[in-house]
């Protein structure tokens, strides 16, 4: 192994999995990212990427700072979803472990990861993961990660990296400066810097709308973190965790990494922080308007042009948390009300998209949404419609999350219902950048009422148009519903705060 070009093994797993949603399979995978080998350094270094942005950040550091030789191996992501299913994740693991070994010995490892990941057969995949390479490269070789701040974390996580670096925003537009500071960590670990990683977990388990970090409860705990870092401490990583995992991970994490070996200092950091989340626990319940007022307001809205224009949130049928993205309740409702001005997207429906382009632009027909769905939740509206315009669903993300990755909507078509014009897609994704709208020629700013079938990411897409009093969650059913009680929880520990309200929790005598 060599100090001067060091040989670093790159790999990636990212999926958030919902228990309540369908399996995620093979196709899902390769749908949106399943790449190997020399490809993975084509995408670390292109301009617009189709991997998360935490992997180009990654290289573009390891590039700026110095000579290094990367080693990749593979690189699988997937749109939110159900469990992974078994026979997917064991030829996934089998690869990983194969490839590793075949190209020891490696100076490191970097992971591009989610942390919120299940699979048929265990609760616990990316424990499965990490264990694997600690396996393989031994004590000594720094393996050095990037989670989602929804990651559902494991002590079979964090006992097996040197570093354990998470999001500190949500919306995530910081995914490229975590994988910026993740090469700066590899090649301080690299240089010989002996690290320790802790973690403390609490019992609360917050609906996602709570958890947005430009203000409440979760930034102040992010931000507090932050104010730690220096000296011994590497790295703070506050981790709310995925609720719909139902997982026995489940609950929020405090994670600290320490450098100097200096494992007490972060055993006492991440308790420090665990202790002052559970102390701030009721900050963590929000409500959301009912569906009966979100389209009374649209109507209103629509209606008197010196109003504010707005945002309905539909969050919970969020694809970003596995849902389906194809929900009717909100779009019937605004129909049935006349409402106008509303641009309303991404709406998921494979095949209405594909009859919309065998009929072609400016043709008029009953559209018949979700006819070959069968989810409880999936339920199905006829409109009629007219053809505006169709495209092949590809774009450059411009804003927020999607800045500058290349993503790919399918087959996609805009639809006039009158009143409404909706973007109906292939491939289901969240609706979180302007240009799943602006591809199709629709002016956001012109818009009186934009919905989004997404739970918070569009924030960081959209504010150049709506400041956060425009924005309005709306209550409807759904896999993702922030109502956790509508759920039957099957493997979620029990009691926690706020589904549980005499939830209780004593700090832990060692960490």
């Amino acid at each position: 192994m060599s100090s001067d070009n060091p040989r670093i093994a790159v790999l990636g797993f990212a999926i958030e999995c919902n228990r309540f949603s369908p399996i995620s399979t093979a196709e899902d995978f390769e749908t949106d990212v399943d790449i190997r080998g020399n490809r993975i350094v084509a995408e670390g270094r292109a301009e617009a990427s189709i991997t998360l942005p935490d992997l180009p950040g990654f290289f573009t550091e390891m590039d700026r700072s110095g000579p290094w030789t990367p080693v990749p191996l593979r690189v699988s992501q997937a749109q939110p979803g159900g469990p992974v299913e078994e026979s997917f994740f064991k030829t996934f693991l089998a690869e990983i472990a194969s490839g590793l070994k075949s190209v020891l010995p490696v100076d490191g490892v970097f992971v591009s990861c989610h942390g919120a990941a299940l699979a048929e057969g265990t609760d616990d995949p990316d424990g499965d993961l990490f264990e694997l390479i600690r396996s393989i490269v031994g004590p000594g070789v720094p393996v050095v990660a990037v989670f989602d701040l929804h990651a559902n974390v494991s002590r079979r996580m964090t006992d097996n990296v040197s570093v354990f670096v998470g999001y500190r925003e949500n919306p995530h537009n910081d995914i490229r400066e975590r994988g910026i500071e993740a090469a700066k960590h590899m090649r301080e670990c690299l240089a010989g810097a002996q690290t320790s990683v802790t973690m403390v977990k609490v019992p609360i388990v917050a609906p996602q709308i709570a958890l947005l970090t430009a203000r409440g409860p979760y930034a102040d705990l992010i931000n507090y973190g932050q104010t730690k870092v220096g000296a011994d401490i590497m790295n703070v990583s506050v981790m709310a965790g995925f609720a719909y995992a139902d997982s026995p991970k489940n609950g929020l994490t405090a994670v600290v990494t320490a450098r100097n070996g200096k494992r007490d200092a972060a055993a006492a950091l991440s308790l420090d922080i665990a202790q002052r989340a559970w102390g701030m626990k009721e900050r963590f319940k929000r409500g959301m308007m009912a569906l009966s007022d979100a389209v009374a307001l649209a109507s209103s809205v629509g209606r008197d042009r010196r109003r504010k224009p707005i945002i309905l949130a539909d969050v919970a049928d969020n694809p970003g948390g596995g849902a389906r993205g194809n929900t009717t309740y909100l779009l019937r409702a605004l129909k049935a009300a006349g409402a106008r001005g509303v641009i309303f997207g991404v709406f998921n429906d494979a095949a209405l998209a594909a009859q919309a382009h065998q009929l072609g632009e400016g043709a008029t027909f009953t559209a018949s949404f979700n006819t070959r769905e069968t989810h409880e939740f999936s339920l199905p509206f006829d409109c009629e419609a007219k053809v505006v315009k169709l495209t092949d669903g590809k774009y450059v993300g411009r804003r927020g999350v999607l800045r500058n990755v290349a993503a790919d909507m399918g087959p996609s078509a805009l639809l006039d219902l009158g009143g409404i014009e909706i973007v109906v897609i292939t491939h289901r994704c969240q609706c979180m950048d302007p240009r799943q709208f602006e591809s199709f020629g629709l002016d956001i700013a012109a818009a009186r009422v934009v919905v989004v079938k997404s739970r918070g990411h569009f924030r960081g897409g959209f504010d150049e148009f709506f400041k956060p009093e425009q924005i309005y969650e709306v209550d409807c059913p759904g896999l993702t519903s922030p109502v956790l009680a509508n759920f039957t929880w099957t493997k979620l520990p029990r009691p926690v705060y706020p589904l549980d309200e005499e939830t209780t929790w004593t700090p832990p005598a060692s960490v």
